[in-house]
């Protein structure tokens, strides 16, 4: 499991979407999530896509690990459009099979609500696979400095996210030692109904808690064996740079944006 679990982690390849400053990579990837929530038609979403994939491609890393992004998220985008396939009884035509009547409305709002959804998910991988964690937390803490307008911290906010996105792959981690303890045991998830896969999934709660906040108190005390304070002043050994690059990327994205919401 938890070699499969992709977001969180970077992948070094030679493109350029590596070499972009990560502050026009993270307002890229704000405005591309903007125009992900106000399109309304699926031609809409297909020029997203478009957009997206060419991005994928030129980071040189395989698609089949943007796909494997997306397997955490798989039930929940099956539910979402189950839900809206079963409860949603708009549209102009409907289809009957069996007992059950599906509208061409659900079915519209299914498919757009697991669009979105991937299109999300996938282009936030692009930004974490191509983007190492520290410059990544560079540029977070040098977006958010106007928070310093209003007494917050932003070094202390960016510490949260970026903490937070490098630890899904450590609770997957230890979600996977769990398991497989107890397959040694004899237990196999394989064997049960899904009502016993359910209860199994849930005793894995409590340990992998316990697990990360472990993890989480090793974190801390690595910081401060290495004199980490977060209200002292830091030196950089990489200092971010803007180029005509990123100017660039940032005016296609934005470009493509305003094309898709204007269409």
């Amino acid at each position: 499991m938890a070699n499969r679990m992709i977001m969180g982690k970077y992948i070094e390849t030679d493109s350029w979407v590596h070499r972009l400053d990560p502050r026009a990579k993270t307002l890229a990837m704000l405005l591309y999530m903007a125009a992900v929530f106000l399109v309304r038609s699926a031609a809409e979403l297909v020029l997203l896509a478009a957009f997206s994939a060419a991005v994928m491609a030129a980071t040189r890393i395989p698609f089949r690990t943007y796909l494997r992004s997306l397997r955490p998220l798989l039930f929940l985008m099956i539910f979402i459009f189950i839900f809206h396939v079963l409860f949603d009884t708009s549209g102009s035509w409907s289809v009957s099979l069996g007992p059950v009547k599906f509208y061409s409305g659900g079915l519209q709002k299914g498919f757009m609500s697991v669009a979105r959804m991937v299109l999300f998910v996938a282009y936030t991988a692009v930004l974490t696979l191509t983007t190492p964690p520290l410059l990544l937390t560079q540029a977070l803490e040098s977006l958010m400095k106007p928070l310093a307008l209003f007494r917050i911290s932003p070094r202390k906010v960016t510490l949260m996210l970026t903490t937070a996105l490098r630890f899904i792959p450590t609770v997957f981690e230890e979600a996977q030692k769990i398991l497989r303890a107890q397959a040694s045991r004899g237990m196999d998830l394989a064997d049960q109904n899904l009502l016993q896969k359910a209860r199994l999934l849930i005793s894995l709660l409590v340990p992998v808690t316990v697990g990360a906040i472990r993890r989480a108190a090793e974190l801390v005390d690595s910081m401060e064996a290495r004199g980490y304070r977060l209200h002292h002043p830091r030196s950089r050994f990489h200092v971010l740079r803007w180029s005509w690059r990123d100017t660039l990327f940032l005016a296609a994205t934005s470009l493509m944006v305003l094309a898709t919401v204007l269409i």
